[in-house]
């Protein structure tokens, strides 16, 4: 059982994915429990960014339900069917990542934290091509997230799919 991240000081925001994610895989190999996993991805994100908010919402029918997070209180419940609500009930529907610079100009966002300024969210499509969970990250600063966000938390969300799914 890990005890303690090893997190790169002083890196660039790549370096310290690229830091992060043996460390990911080494956390949640072998362990079955999907809930344990996520907890300890939002974890591993919140140390290594410290952004407002870092957690996941899992498909439970066609609403998406707050699992694991690390920050302060969420929404509990975001429709995604029959109209997907904010930026995560997108993600969830169109099964594609969402990267918002100003969640302000994002049609239908949801405000779950005020202090939320830009946002990223990856949907895992399981192999029957439904979206069986988000990874949902916020941030206080406008346009904090970019391709490489989207490229490592996309290849994070493929660990977990391997996993799990």
């Amino acid at each position: 059982m890990a005890e303690s991240l090893n997190i790169p000081q002083n890196a660039t925001k790549e370096d310290v994915y690229k830091g992060i994610i043996p460390q990911i895989k080494s956390l949640i190999e072998g362990e079955e429990n999907l809930i344990s996993n996520l907890a300890n991805v939002s974890a591993v994100l919140d140390m290594a960014f410290k952004h407002l908010w870092t957690g996941f919402y899992l498909m439970d029918g066609n609403i998406l339900v707050l699992g694991p997070f690390q920050g302060p209180i969420a929404c509990t419940r975001i429709p995604v069917r029959p109209i997907a609500r904010g930026v995560c009930g997108v993600a969830a529907e169109s099964g594609e990542t969402q990267l918002v610079p100003d969640v302000d100009k994002f049609s239908g966002h949801i405000a779950c934290a005020s202090d939320s300024r830009s946002e990223i969210v990856v949907p895992l499509v399981g192999s029957d091509g439904a979206t069986k969970l988000v990874l949902d990250i916020d941030s206080l600063q406008l346009n904090c997230f970019d391709k490489i966000d989207q490229k490592y938390c996309e290849k994070i969300v493929q660990i977990i799919k391997k996993q799990h799914f």
